[in-house]
């Protein structure tokens, strides 16, 4: 495989520890591309706005010897590829959130029907009833020709994973650390499955340890590839639940499956439903739901086209409706408007009404 000049410059540039995706696409907006930051002096960097002279200093240092062949050999070596954000084998859904990572390495393939994607996710010291319902649900949505997204992590991740291959459909695993260190060890023929019927994707460098400050990074890449999450076993702290939240942040849909009521298992998959997760008890349950929402994708164009303010709205609602230029939680958009929460939840069940906008999970809002 050959790379490109811009690529192994991209490399480079991924390979200096403690850069990440947003001071990675604050360097690449000033400097343009990733050779000039390359060859940025301390001062030029400096120039870069919030960037203590401390971390220009130390990363200048840092981007001065980059091992990139090392990193290109093992790139080849695994039969990955990389892709980009900004060129149009990027994942799409990806693409749209706030911190997309600027560069993912690649194992298997990403194709345009990943777009139709759902994650699940759940605890690693899963249950039997987990496993079982894991891999249903899993297994069902796939052959309902949706793309089931994991962890590849033990218990739920991979159940879902054997589910979706089971039923002869795809699946994309996202992992913390790089794509020669899978991770866990034992997973590594699911791995190989999982690369052969979807993909598997990181992003970080590809000799890279999985620690466990990568995880919950991991977890947003896992929301955003996603137009959903499910929720199956979560226990009070668990890591699905940062997944959840990460998902409701972005947008999406966030569903929980019910376990036992007494269940240590199920009590942070509880505390979703509690806070407005939408209950799951099977795969037609998610499926229904989210046929009444468009693509991912397209909401982002919407959302970029100046839409016009809908008919018959009065003052308040009109500043309201204004207000929602950007997706807003409630708690921003009470302090945007100036107005006492209950007066501001009557007049949004209004504007739901009229179909001026929408509540998205999280208690967030938008134009509809």
């Amino acid at each position: 495989m050959n790379l490109s000049a811009d690529e192994r410059d991209l490399i480079a540039l991924h390979l200096v520890t403690g850069i990440g995706p947003r001071l990675t696409a604050a360097l690449l907006d000033h400097f343009g591309s990733a050779s000039a930051v390359l060859h940025a002096s301390v001062a030029e960097l400096l120039e870069v706005p919030f960037l203590p002279r401390k971390v220009a200093e130390g990363l200048q240092r840092a981007l001065a010897n980059p091992d990139v062949d090392k990193e290109c050999e093992q790139i080849v070596k695994h039969g990955v590829h990389l892709r980009v954000i900004g060129r149009p084998e990027y994942p799409a859904n990806l693409a749209t959130i706030d911190d997309a990572p600027n560069l993912i390495f690649v194992r298997g393939h990403i194709e345009t029907r990943d777009e139709q994607a759902i994650a699940i996710v759940g605890s690693r010291a899963c249950t039997s009833y987990g496993k079982r319902l894991a891999e249903r649900i899993g297994g069902d949505l796939a052959r309902a020709g949706w793309t089931v997204v994991s962890g590849l992590a033990r218990g739920i991740d991979g159940c879902a994973h054997r589910g979706a291959l089971n039923a002869k459909g795809r699946t994309i695993a996202v992992l913390a650390g790089g794509l020669s260190k899978i991770y866990p060890p034992e997973h590594a023929d699911l791995a190989a499955e999982v690369a052969a019927s979807g993909a598997l994707i990181s992003e970080s460098c590809m000799l890279m340890e999985p620690m466990a400050t990568l995880f919950p990074a991991r977890n947003r890449i896992i929301s955003g590839l996603s137009r959903a999450v499910v929720v199956i076993e979560a226990a009070e702290k668990s890591g699905a639940l940062i997944t959840a939240r990460l998902a409701a942040e972005q947008g999406r849909e966030v569903f929980a499956v019910p376990g036992p009521v007494d269940s240590v298992a199920s009590a942070g998959t509880h505390q979703l439903l509690r806070k407005g997760a939408k209950l799951v008890r099977h795969a037609d349950d998610i499926l229904e739901d989210l046929q009444s929402l468009p693509r991912l994708v397209e909401e982002s164009a919407t959302t970029t086209s100046a839409p016009q303010m809908p008919a018959g709205l009065d003052d308040v609602q009109q500043k309201i409706w204004e207000a929602l230029a950007e997706r807003r939680m409630v708690d921003d958009l009470t302090h945007q408007v100036a107005m006492p929460i209950t007066d501001l939840m009557r007049h949004l069940m209004t504007l739901e009404l009229k179909k001026a906008v929408r509540r998205l999970p999280g208690n967030w809002y938008e134009r509809f």
